[in-house]
């Protein structure tokens, strides 16, 4: 059984004031980045952040399961099961609809003997180097972003605003709702949550990859380079995690965002997003 090796971790606050909703965990054979979606409600939960309660707490577990022999579907059927019962016993009352619960996207890998296994929640993503290869691609954030973009931009221009900063505008909150309302309701896309169910609708492969290879783990916040602000294609980003280090591309990251805060020529909900990597090497 091979196991990962940490190069390089970085996690950044899209605001310095307010909770990092995104994490990362590492435990030798297995690693993970995920992404709280922003609360579109008040919280439920004790603390600032629900979605970073349940990214924290979902990260902590999984890891926790992780070091021990078990599969990683079954350590997911465990984790979900603790978090939907910690959610019930801990809130402060029943959600009055889908979009009060916590969710976050996931790119979780777990080394084998000849490579490792993805599961995979939202549009966090994975960049894969093999030694002499090309770059690979695992997730959907590339496509997702885009679309994201699309739909920021049209709902900015129909509301005659700037999108940056749409998430805590009343004009967007119903548009936003709606969507959030359709999360592992069998109508959208599933992501990791208090719902035990959501285990048997993530997206799982299997890759094979010698001792050597380069795996990035992503949240969209950090991958925006690419897949937001052109900076970057996949092979170029893979080889500036490496060549420059993550704390560099947060830095370059952030510049871009600063110099535009409105969002006018990168339409986005928030300014700046919360910002997670992990670079590990396969051996």
């Amino acid at each position: 059984m091979m196991q990962f090796t940490v190069l390089d971790q970085i996690t950044l606050p899209g605001n310095p004031a307010k909770p990092n909703d995104d994490a990362l965990g590492h435990c030798g054979r297995a690693a993970l980045v995920m992404d709280g979606a922003t609360g579109l409600g008040e919280p439920l939960m004790p603390g600032e952040s629900d979605a970073a309660w349940l990214a924290q707490k979902g990260a902590r577990l999984m890891m926790g399961f992780l070091s021990a022999p078990i599969s990683p579907r079954m350590a997911l059927n465990a984790v979900l099961n603790q978090i939907e019962y910690s959610y019930v016993m801990g809130r402060k009352r029943a959600p009055v609809a889908t979009y009060e619960k916590p969710f976050a996207s996931m790119m979780l890998v777990s080394a084998t003997a000849n490579g490792f296994e993805t599961l995979a929640f939202g549009d966090c993503a994975g960049l894969v180097k093999r030694p002499g290869k090309k770059v690979e691609v695992l997730g959907v954030a590339f496509e997702a972003r885009k679309q994201e973009a699309e739909g920021v931009a049209r709902l900015a221009k129909a509301k005659g605003l700037n999108p940056a900063g749409a998430v805590n505008r009343p004009e967007f909150l119903e548009a936003l709702r709606k969507s959030r309302n359709r999360v592992n309701s069998g109508e959208s896309h599933w992501l990791f949550g208090p719902d035990a169910t959501a285990a048997d609708h993530v997206q799982g492969k299997t890759v094979m990859a010698p001792a050597g290879t380069k795996v990035l783990l992503s949240t969209d916040g950090l991958l925006a380079l690419a897949t937001d602000y052109g900076r970057y294609d996949a092979e170029t980003f893979m080889d500036a995690a490496q060549t420059k280090g993550l704390a560099a591309l947060g830095e370059e990251l952030r510049s871009i965002e600063a110099n535009d805060p409105e969002g006018v020529a990168f339409p986005r909900f928030k300014s700046s997003d919360d910002a997670t990597g992990l670079l590990l090497e396969l051996g």
